[in-house]
């Protein structure tokens, strides 16, 4: 079996992230509120209405401001219906951030890792905690407490035993300094929430990480690896590792 283009772009679609102690609804479009410790807000994805743009947009405004929230980010993708992106410019939100998405077969699939970075499957508390500190330092989030620490391990815990996915966490000269996870799906391993420190990018550590989830989506079942990369970042490397370019997603920011 092997995933057509059209399945990748359905399956980037239907990525949504549904946060621990969040809110979501499903009413046309996909509307995820993201608790206080992840800056709070709601992001909206997936479209799939018989109400036109503006329609669309006038449900996701009145149910952010429901929720009380200040700011709706909304992401496009191509298999959008209707569109949303020219009746987002149309009431001025701006444009805030772009991914590509990857997409590749696991078969024959290998990265080159440098010498001195490792990467590991998190499995313990001290390797959340660790994880936790790289996120708070890339996505300018707030640390988790104990409790927070405990329920963390608990979802990795539960993936492993699961087969669902993993966390990785590598490191530079033996220091904690990037981090991301993987999920399998419908034959896809979806990699996501990679993050490296800024003073150690540039290193392998991204490249490791990337390494280590693409082994564990094989072993896993998985036959197609697929991945949202920023421009800016890690882009780059995984058209270099092999990945196809299937198209953009942008974000834009509406204040409500």
């Amino acid at each position: 079996m092997t995933h057509t283009l059209d399945d990748v772009l359905r399956a980037s679609a239907a990525w949504v992230w549904f946060p621990r102690d969040g809110e979501h609804e499903n009413t046309g479009l996909q509307l995820v509120r993201y608790p206080a410790r992840l800056g709070g807000g709601v992001k909206a994805s997936m479209v799939q209405s018989q109400l036109d743009a503006a329609g669309v947009l006038d449900h996701a405004i009145e149910r952010t401001r429901a929720w009380g929230e200040p700011s709706l980010t909304f992401w496009t993708n191509a298999s959008d219906s209707p569109d949303l992106e020219v009746e987002l410019q149309r009431r001025g939100a701006v444009h805030t951030d772009t991914v590509a998405v990857f997409a590749r077969p696991l078969d024959g699939l290998s990265v080159e890792v440098p010498e001195g970075v490792t990467a590991e499957v998190v499995r313990t508390l001290e390797q959340v905690r660790e994880v936790d500190a790289v996120n708070v330092a890339v996505w300018d989030q707030h640390p988790l407490d104990e409790q927070g620490l405990r329920d963390e391990l608990d979802e990795v815990s539960s993936g492993l035993e699961s087969g669902e996915g993993a966390r990785v966490l590598a490191r530079l000269d033996g220091r904690a300094v990037s981090t991301g996870g993987c999920t399998i799906v419908d034959g896809f391993v979806r990699l996501w929430g990679a993050a490296t420190l800024a003073d150690a990018r540039g290193h392998g550590a991204y490249r490791a990480v990337l390494a280590k989830r693409l082994r564990i989506g094989a072993e896993l079942g998985a036959i197609t690896a697929i991945v949202k990369g920023r421009i800016s970042t890690s882009a780059p490397i995984l058209a270099r590792a092999g990945f196809t370019h299937y198209g953009d997603e942008r974000a834009y920011v509406l204040s409500v």
